[in-house]
């Protein structure tokens, strides 16, 4: 019984995490689709620099002024050029999700998203040479065949953005396995606020020339939507410190299960906004079938509402 009772403990707490984590990427998203919807505020590159900003600020606050964990230092090149390598292939999967969503579809761009588990598996395997069980490769071909039968069908096909697509996928996984060595591995542990306090300022100067160039004037843009309303600079308060949690969150997830499984916990978020999305596009379906005087707008508009929550995401 005295055994059962630590492990349950921990079972509890991974649970505790993994809806913290869950909830928290719901709150950001709802705030998303707010801003979208109320500002027509889709600059996805620079929403994730305030993100990283937060980040950085509020991991400092944590650890230097409420104490909640101890301040680390980078301890060797090799640890700084790690965490450097992660923000950057961070950075690189905002910004090439980002371009291939010009050339493809939002459906199919989270189709291809849907094969992260196989890169994450993948690449743990090439470098840490940790092997899961069979079962869980096997359950992973039929995802890599689905995207592949899909890729073939897709009208909207385009090469360059699919090779964006998949970049943007594989360094998403990539990430998620260097986190996992960055807080676990014993010569080069950090604890996540530390990661993110040391990740954070990096990403953010990746992702400043990134966001001037892919979305210009944004900065005048955001200022002017700021002060004709005051709730405009507010909600991007609130948003980025929620997406804080959610970073956070995210790399408890990952030391406490896997990388492997934190892309699955990904995967099953995705088919849950996915359904509660089509569940509203049906609605809307059915309410212009019955109005024949906006007969023939519905479907433009579906594309409209689905591309464009779907990218601020």
């Amino acid at each position: 019984m005295g055994s059962k009772l630590p492990a349950m403990k921990g079972r509890l707490f991974t649970f505790g995490l993994i809806s913290s984590w869950y909830f928290s990427n719901i709150g950001v998203l709802l705030l998303n689709k707010y801003l979208l919807s109320n500002y027509g505020f889709k600059y996805p590159i620079f929403l994730t620099m305030c993100h990283m900003t937060a980040c950085a600020l509020l991991s400092y606050i944590g650890i230097a002024w409420l104490k909640l964990a101890p301040m680390q230092t980078i301890r060797s090149r090799s640890q700084l050029v790690k965490i450097a390598a992660l923000s950057v292939i961070f950075s690189t999967s905002v910004v090439g999700g980002n371009i291939s969503l010009r050339f493809l579809p939002v459906s199919f761009n989270q189709a291809v998203g849907a094969t992260t588990p196989f890169f994450t598996a993948l690449f743990a395997y090439l470098v840490t040479f940790k092997r899961e069980a069979w079962i869980t490769y096997a359950t992973l071909v039929p995802v890599v065949a689905g995207v592949v039968i899909a890729s073939g069908g897709e009208p909207s096909f385009h090469l360059y953005g699919f090779i964006m697509c998949i970049g943007a996928t594989a360094a998403r996984a990539l990430k998620s396995v260097l986190q996992g060595i960055l807080l676990s591995s014993e010569g080069e542990k950090l604890n996540s606020m530390n990661l993110l306090l040391y990740m954070a300022p990096i990403a953010v100067m990746v992702l400043l020339p990134a966001a001037l160039i892919m979305e210009p004037n944004v900065m005048s843009i955001c200022v002017a939507l700021t002060r004709q309303d005051k709730f405009m600079g507010f909600l991007l308060i609130v948003n980025s410190a929620m997406a804080y949690l959610v970073n956070l969150t995210n790399f408890l997830v990952t030391k406490h299960t896997s990388a492997l499984t934190l892309q699955l916990l990904n995967l099953w978020s995705l088919l849950f906004k996915e359904y509660h999305y089509s569940l509203k596009i049906c609605n809307f379906n059915l309410r212009e079938i019955n109005n024949p005087e906006r007969e023939g707008t519905w479907e433009c508009k579906r594309c409209c509402c689905s591309g464009g929550v779907n990218i601020i995401i």
